[in-house]
């Protein structure tokens, strides 16, 4: 797991970097630090970063201008904050989850426990870039999500798709539980699935309520079941 750390106060970081190396274990690679939004994104520009871990008070400049950012990209993150009164608004751009100052040993490592599973708080919007900026597109909206290589199109239910660079298997932990995947190319909110179709060569689709009808994988109809059963 490669951790990047943006946190402008020094012995903050150090202390952050040391706990993330202890819980990493040996032979993972060390913890980057940076105290800056513009190293940050420029270590983020690279795209070798698995999770963010952020402070939202750098010197004056406001992590949440990161943050927006951060939300759109491939990887996850982890606000670690004294600013607890923000934490619904990053819970709202997708965090993993917010860990309060001054925090645990043990706090710290059930953030970090998080990355792979859903997130702590279920999120409403996605954040994705357009047009030189980041936007956020609710949920609601969304239709259906199709895997795009290492990116995802969410298809939106008034027509036209946006391009999320997050895959289809970090959107499946970050979205609520009730978007489920029901092949290896398809996210769909159970709620919209209207009914289970027998399709050609005894494969089987979902029917989606506005018509749309898309595969299911073999490996997944039983847990598909369940769910539409339950």
């Amino acid at each position: 797991m490669r951790l990047l750390i943006v946190e402008d106060e020094p012995l903050a970081a150090r202390r952050l970097a040391r706990l993330c190396e202890q819980w990493l274990g040996p032979g993972a690679p060390p913890p980057r630090v940076c105290a800056s939004l513009d190293e940050a994104r420029a270590l983020l520009a690279e795209r070798d970063v698995d999770v963010l871990l952020l402070d939202l008070n750098l010197s004056g400049e406001d992590g949440f201008a990161l943050l927006a950012e951060a939300a759109a990209g491939a990887f996850q993150t982890v606000v670690v904050s004294a600013n607890t009164d923000q934490a619904l608004r990053a819970f709202e751009l997708g965090v993993l989850d917010f860990v309060p100052k001054p925090y645990t040993p043990e706090r710290l490592a059930l953030a970090l426990a998080r990355v792979g599973s859903r997130a702590a708080t279920p999120m409403r919007t996605l954040a994705v870039r357009k047009g030189g900026g980041v936007v956020l597109v609710p949920l609601d909206s969304v239709a259906y999500i199709q895997g795009a290589g290492d990116y995802a199109e969410l298809v939106l239910r008034e027509g036209g798709t946006e391009l999320s660079e997050k895959s289809l298997e970090r959107l499946e932990q970050l979205l609520p539980a009730d978007f489920l995947r029901v092949h290896r190319s398809y996210l769909v909110r159970v709620t919209d699935i209207r009914e289970l179709v027998a399709s050609e060569g005894s494969r089987t689709a979902v029917e989606l309520r506005d018509g749309t009808r898309l595969p299911v994988g073999r490996s997944r109809l039983g847990v598909l079941r369940k769910r539409l059963e339950a």
